[in-house]
């Protein structure tokens, strides 16, 4: 073991081999943590070097370890035991960054197999290349540093393959949908489109037989699955959300789920560090109304309405319907008063009420009632059937907890429009405490992210007497524009926030849980 040592500290042939060995060792600890960012960022290319560089520089003691490891990588080609920082800061960091994960777990599913496969094969060759050219240590040590990139790079490498893989299960759907010969519904939307989808198939069961997507399975291969495995013979209804994160992917859904019915619940900043502009979004959600006969819109988003405007007057373009929570002159409008509602459509109006806690935003019940009117549906059985609408969970629900205090669930929600919503609920909460707003912020807002979460922590001030930040991807804007003159608690997890909760609030109070970030998320 002394011989050894002594070779390692005069940089001979058995340090330049241990430094290389220590940083292929560690790799193991690091490649689980960005293969589980690339995971949970549903496999898309460039998500874990986004996150790497989020990580690395969101507190001092990242960004002092990212320069440790940095100095690793250069100085190992002089001394290679230097390359032992590199691998100690892998084994260790980013902090805060787990492996195992608390939230959202490493799942070992095929494809995540596939993609490590062909990361340690990326991540050998590096070290092969080093080793041909006599430098083992700085090209094993700046591997280890290039992981996240790496990763990116092998999720490039098996897209096509991983499409390919999918084809049979869409040419599944393709032809069950064909046999089937449901009217299809199609959802999009910045935000609103599960809640509709939900809202459509609510209204429209007891008159038709309906099929919705679960949950939010509303890219290729989770439309692909939801037809496979939910659209029986008989069907009548199929209710389709379609998401997206770049242009051309709608318009692939369509292409074997064509929509006679396309609904566009809104227009906002929601991936705008992907599109770059709403003018972007709106291109992209707009791919829904390619060949549909029926064409729904939000008419209260000035963006939707123009694109409706444009539809409308096109020469045999698709019959477009308007709708409004404010103008009752739309084609459909609902009107809200606390639980209180007016459906106003064509010269028809009708007085329903809402269930208590439902969290129904009045903007996409008022589509839903108009792809149910437009497939057959009765008024008066649309408004009874409002009567018993289920909520949609974590999307602005109310409810008591044990201890007393009232709660404003809208964790599922990373949106201004949503987050201006829940502040309303919150001011309206039937209790005369505290009220509590517990947020990790609003993400996916571009270069718009720190101006929109300082001006929700500036409204949250005039309606909270308490604000609770939570995490750090946003800690900085929500602190800035909180108030020096209101308690303002800072928590690492979410867990550390519900427990200052419970341990601060009690029955006269309120509180609003706003958004909730997995632990991916700094």
């Amino acid at each position: 073991m002394i011989p050894f040592v002594a070779a390692l500290a005069q940089g001979g042939t058995a340090a330049v081999w241990g430094a290389a060995g220590a940083c292929v060792l560690a790799l193991a600890p690091a490649g689980a943590r960005w293969l589980r960012v690339a995971q949970r960022e549903h496999y898309i290319p460039d998500a874990c070097s986004r996150f790497a560089i989020r990580w690395w520089t969101i507190e001092p003691i990242n960004l002092l370890l990212a320069v440790l490891a940095l100095v690793g990588v250069v100085l190992s080609g002089i001394w290679p035991l230097v390359a032992l920082a590199t691998a100690g800061v892998a084994l260790i960091g980013p902090v805060h960054l787990s492996i195992r994960g608390r939230t959202s777990p490493l799942v070992l599913t095929r494809r995540l197999k596939v993609l490590a496969a062909v990361w340690l094969v990326l991540q050998s060759a590096v070290v092969a290349i080093g080793a041909a050219v006599g430098a083992a240590a700085p090209f094993a040590a700046a591997g280890l540093v290039a992981a996240p990139a790496i990763v990116d790079l092998a999720l490039y490498i098996t897209a096509p393959v991983e499409r390919r893989l999918s084809e049979h299960f869409v040419v599944a759907a393709a032809e069950r949908l064909r046999r089937v010969s449901p009217t299809i519904v199609a959802i999009t939307g910045s935000y609103g489109k599960t809640s509709t989808k939900n809202h459509v198939a609510h209204l429209l069961t007891g008159t038709k037989t309906v099929v919705a997507t679960p949950a939010s399975f509303n890219n290729r291969g989770g439309l692909a699955r939801s037809v496979n495995e939910h659209l029986a013979e008989g069907t009548e209804v199929f209710v389709a959300e379609m998401g997206t994160y770049g242009p051309g992917e709608i318009r692939d859904l369509c292409s074997w789920c064509p929509p006679s019915i396309s609904v566009l619940t809104a227009i906002g900043p929601v991936h705008l560090e992907r599109f770059g502009s709403e003018d972007a979004i709106l291109k992209a959600k707009s791919e829904i109304t390619e060949g549909a006969s029926v064409v729904v819109v939000n008419a209260d988003d000035d963006r939707l309405a123009s694109l409706g405007a444009v539809l409308g007057a096109s020469e045999g373009g698709p019959t477009v319907i308007r709708c409004s929570a404010v103008d009752d002159g739309a084609d459909v409008c609902v009107l809200r008063d606390g639980t209180a509602l007016t459906i106003v459509a064509g010269d028809r109006r009708v007085k329903t009420t809402l269930p208590e806690a439902s969290g129904v935003q009045p903007t996409n019940l008022a589509c839903a009632v108009a792809v149910a009117l437009h497939l057959g549906v009765e008024l008066d059985v649309i408004a009874r059937r409002i009567c018993d609408m289920p909520s949609v969970a974590n999307r602005l629900t109310t409810g008591t907890a044990a201890s007393g205090v009232f709660v404003v669930d809208d964790t599922f929600n990373s949106n201004p429009a949503g987050a201006r919503a829940a502040l309303a609920l919150l001011a309206a909460a039937p209790r005369d405490g505290r009220r509590v707003v517990v947020t990790p912020g609003m993400i996916e807002l571009g270069g718009r992210q720190a101006e929109e979460n300082e001006l929700f922590a500036q409204t949250a001030a005039d309606l909270a007497t308490d604000l609770v930040v939570v995490g750090r991807t946003n800690r900085r804007a929500l602190l800035r524009a909180a108030p020096r003159d209101r308690p303002v608690v800072v928590a690492n997890t979410r867990q550390e926030a519900v427990a200052w909760v419970r341990g601060h609030l009690g029955a006269r109070d309120a509180v609003l849980y706003e958004n909730d970030l997995p632990d991916h998320y700094p």
